[in-house]
Protein backbone atom coordinates (compact mmCIF):
# COMPACT_ATOMS: atom_id res chain seq x y z
CA UNK A 1 0.00 0.00 0.00
CA UNK A 2 1.53 3.59 -1.08
CA UNK A 3 0.18 6.28 1.52
CA UNK A 4 1.36 9.87 0.51
CA UNK A 5 -0.21 12.41 3.16
CA UNK A 6 0.37 16.29 2.02
CA UNK A 7 -0.29 19.45 3.26
CA UNK A 8 -2.07 22.40 1.83
CA UNK A 9 -1.22 25.75 3.59
CA UNK A 10 0.14 23.29 6.39
CA UNK A 11 3.32 22.11 7.46
CA UNK A 12 2.46 18.18 7.97
CA UNK A 13 4.23 17.67 11.32
CA UNK A 14 5.67 14.01 12.56
CA UNK A 15 2.50 13.86 14.77
CA UNK A 16 -0.05 14.57 12.34
CA UNK A 17 1.49 11.44 9.76
CA UNK A 18 1.11 9.12 12.50
CA UNK A 19 -2.28 9.51 13.46
CA UNK A 20 -2.89 9.89 9.77
CA UNK A 21 -1.38 6.53 9.29
CA UNK A 22 -2.33 4.96 12.51
CA UNK A 23 -5.82 5.74 11.44
CA UNK A 24 -5.72 4.16 7.62
CA UNK A 25 -4.19 1.01 9.19
CA UNK A 26 -8.21 0.39 9.64
CA UNK A 27 -9.13 0.36 6.74
CA UNK A 28 -6.12 -1.79 6.02
CA UNK A 29 -8.15 -4.14 8.87
CA UNK A 30 -11.45 -4.46 6.60
CA UNK A 31 -10.31 -4.69 3.39
CA UNK A 32 -6.87 -5.93 2.15
CA UNK A 33 -6.64 -4.98 -1.42
CA UNK A 34 -5.89 -1.32 -1.09
CA UNK A 35 -3.50 -0.54 -3.73
CA UNK A 36 -2.76 3.14 -2.90
CA UNK A 37 -4.27 5.77 -0.48
CA UNK A 38 -3.58 10.03 -1.03
CA UNK A 39 -4.35 12.22 1.98
CA UNK A 40 -4.38 15.68 1.91
CA UNK A 41 -4.66 18.24 4.58
CA UNK A 42 -5.64 21.83 3.88
CA UNK A 43 -6.27 25.00 6.09
CA UNK A 44 -8.42 27.75 4.93
CA UNK A 45 -8.47 30.96 6.79
CA UNK A 46 -11.18 32.93 6.36
CA UNK A 47 -11.40 35.12 8.97
CA UNK A 48 -9.82 34.53 12.47
CA UNK A 49 -12.90 33.40 14.24
CA UNK A 50 -13.71 30.87 11.44
CA UNK A 51 -10.47 28.77 10.86
CA UNK A 52 -11.73 25.69 8.23
CA UNK A 53 -9.91 22.78 8.28
CA UNK A 54 -10.56 20.45 5.58
CA UNK A 55 -9.16 16.18 4.78
CA UNK A 56 -9.55 14.33 2.09
CA UNK A 57 -8.34 11.34 0.86
CA UNK A 58 -8.24 9.39 -2.48
CA UNK A 59 -8.39 5.52 -2.17
CA UNK A 60 -7.41 3.62 -5.01
CA UNK A 61 -9.28 -0.33 -4.41
CA UNK A 62 -9.10 -3.03 -6.61
CA UNK A 63 -12.00 -2.18 -8.80
CA UNK A 64 -12.91 1.04 -7.70
CA UNK A 65 -11.76 4.70 -6.56
CA UNK A 66 -13.00 6.12 -3.35
CA UNK A 67 -13.04 9.79 -2.71
CA UNK A 68 -13.84 10.89 0.99
CA UNK A 69 -13.75 14.53 2.46
CA UNK A 70 -14.11 15.74 5.83
CA UNK A 71 -14.38 19.63 7.16
CA UNK A 72 -14.14 20.57 10.98
CA UNK A 73 -12.68 23.02 12.88
CA UNK A 74 -9.86 21.04 14.32
CA UNK A 75 -7.69 19.11 12.07
CA UNK A 76 -8.25 15.78 14.21
CA UNK A 77 -11.77 16.12 14.17
CA UNK A 78 -11.24 16.55 10.73
CA UNK A 79 -9.23 13.20 9.91
CA UNK A 80 -11.49 11.22 12.55
CA UNK A 81 -14.67 11.99 10.57
CA UNK A 82 -12.46 11.61 7.38
CA UNK A 83 -11.85 7.96 8.59
CA UNK A 84 -15.48 7.34 9.83
CA UNK A 85 -16.93 8.28 6.58
CA UNK A 86 -14.21 6.58 4.73
CA UNK A 87 -14.38 2.82 6.58
CA UNK A 88 -18.50 2.98 5.91
CA UNK A 89 -17.88 3.27 2.14
CA UNK A 90 -14.94 0.54 2.34
CA UNK A 91 -17.68 -1.64 3.68
CA UNK A 92 -20.33 -0.92 1.76
CA UNK A 93 -18.01 -1.72 -0.99
CA UNK A 94 -16.97 -5.24 0.62
CA UNK A 95 -20.52 -6.16 1.28
CA UNK A 96 -21.41 -5.36 -2.75
CA UNK A 97 -18.54 -7.87 -3.79
CA UNK A 98 -19.53 -10.56 -1.29
CA UNK A 99 -22.86 -9.63 -2.42
CA UNK A 100 -22.57 -10.29 -5.80
CA UNK A 101 -19.76 -13.29 -5.38
CA UNK A 102 -22.78 -15.06 -3.68
CA UNK A 103 -25.01 -14.41 -6.38
CA UNK A 104 -23.25 -16.58 -8.86
CA UNK A 105 -22.97 -19.14 -6.15
CA UNK A 106 -26.93 -19.16 -6.04
CA UNK A 107 -26.80 -19.78 -10.36
CA UNK A 108 -28.42 -23.01 -11.34
CA UNK A 109 -25.56 -25.07 -12.34
CA UNK A 110 -27.52 -27.49 -14.16
CA UNK A 111 -29.37 -26.30 -16.89
CA UNK A 112 -30.61 -29.31 -18.30
CA UNK A 113 -32.52 -30.70 -14.43
CA UNK A 114 -33.66 -26.89 -14.60
CA UNK A 115 -35.90 -27.76 -17.73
Amino acid sequence: MNLTISGHHLDVTPAIREYVMTKVERIKRHFDHVIDVSVVLTVDKLTEKEKRQKAEINVHIKGKDIHVESLAHDLYAAIDALIDKLDRQVLKHKGQLQDHQSDVKRLPIDIEAAT
